[in-house]
């Protein structure tokens, strides 16, 4: 009889030569536990989806009740479901009063797609400006608005009209004009390998949005409910977006995107032509119940205030003459190395030792540290020694 590991092989489809092939049996907490009851640190949250941890007891009650109510009934926008009206209600009571007309997807690339369109039918125009190292999904209007070209090149050709700035540049402002539909940003851009722009630069690109009647989309898939020590990473620069795109961890541990404009923008979707955006299983209400319970626990616990100090336990804790420069906002971070070769080392014996990091699609010789918030200041001492006693390890010899 094939184990489980040769039948993931043979019928599940993989993206690399090499999956790491960790079998899991059960999470809790900050923890993975494989089939043989090793616990596993996770410091990357299934890449930003798991802010209040896994297994959560509230959470996991949110959806058995919700599945005994019902399920799938009707593509997305046609009934009136609880579960999505009283989770859109509460985004936008967190929210400024422009971003208060919630559409709900199945993913943030489904979200980030439909902000694309949103931009250009509100405008009638139809450039877009992305930046450069800019991550936003892997579909293919995600896909053409990727900032390197090595993972788009295989897939061309991708949307016309697509230009890209450099991130955190001010003199590339110049080539937003009134040509152009929309700038789609990262507030903290995550596969670059955690690039944090100036709040200067963030206001002129507002005010330049402003000047040409370009909507602004921030994709906060990675950086929101609290990753970056706001809810919002908007929050940062004293900006607000024209849309919202999220993902991650807005379903609490389900599949679930959203993007967020006004009621004015947002109605460019129902007419010529109407159905401008249409999703079959987006904003499923299981997703939506699990999402609402994901959030209120994170607000009621005051995970958010506690993000900054645990930024800084891990820089006074990452220090050695191998790691170059900690990167980040918040539990956010990166470490840089030399080369992507050390780094996949280290990566690779901490994983050994139960302890899950990751590196960065744009940024290899940077690890990727992004734990759920809930992490305790021991918990954090013990990855960071491991982390180091690992870089010591391949860099004393």
């Amino acid at each position: 009889m094939l184990t489980l590991r040769q039948l993931f092989l043979a019928n599940n489809a993989q993206t690399t030569d090499f999956p790491l092939m960790l079998e899991f049996e059960r999470a809790e907490g900050v923890y993975m536990y494989n089939t043989e009851g090793k616990a596993y640190l996770d410091l990357i949250s299934g890449i930003g989806v798991s802010n209040i941890g896994h297994g959560n007891k509230e959470v996991i009650e949110a959806i058995k009740q919700q599945v005994d109510q019902y399920m799938h009934l009707m593509v997305y926008g046609e009934y009136v479901q609880t579960p999505q009206v009283k989770f859109a209600q509460r985004l936008a009571s967190l929210l400024p009063s422009n971003l208060q007309s919630v559409y709900f997807t199945n993913s943030g690339s489904e979200a980030i797609e439909g902000a694309m369109k949103l931009a250009k039918r509100h405008t009638g125009r139809n450039q877009i400006i992305a930046c450069h190292n800019a991550y936003h999904g892997s579909t293919h209007g995600a896909l053409s608005i990727m900032g390197n070209e090595e993972f788009k090149q295989a897939y061309r050709p991708l949307l016309p009209g697509i230009s890209f700035i450099t991130f955190n540049n001010p003199a590339d402002l110049q080539f937003i004009t009134t040509d152009t539909a929309c700038v789609i940003i990262e507030p903290v851009q995550g596969e670059a390998g955690i690039r944090v722009p100036d709040v200067t630069y963030m206001q002129a690109l507002r005010q330049k949005c402003n000047q040409t009647g370009t909507l602004l989309i921030f994709d906060e898939n990675q950086t929101a409910f609290g990753r970056t020590g706001k809810l919002f990473a908007f929050e940062h620069f004293g900006i607000v977006p024209d849309i919202l795109v999220l993902g991650k961890a807005l379903g609490g541990g389900m599949p679930l995107g959203a993007f967020i404009a006004s009621l004015e923008v947002m109605g460019a979707l129902k007419n010529n032509p109407i159905l401008g955006h249409i999703t079959t299983f987006g904003g499923h209400p299981v997703c939506c119940a699990s999402g609402l319970a994901s959030l209120e626990v994170l607000l009621r616990n005051d995970h958010v205030a506690q993000v900054a100090a645990k930024e800084q336990l891990f820089r006074d804790l990452l220090v050695h003459p191998a790691i170059k420069q900690v990167r980040g906002k918040g539990l956010m971070l990166a470490a840089e190395l030399e080369n992507f070769e050390l780094n996949k080392k280290i990566i690779d014996r901490c994983i050994e030792q139960g302890i899950i990091i990751d590196w960065f699609l744009h940024c290899s010789n940077s690890m990727r540290i992004a734990p759920p918030l809930i992490i305790t200041p021991k918990q954090i001492t013990t990855a960071c020694n491991i982390i180091v006693q690992a870089v010591e390890f391949f860099t004393s010899k």
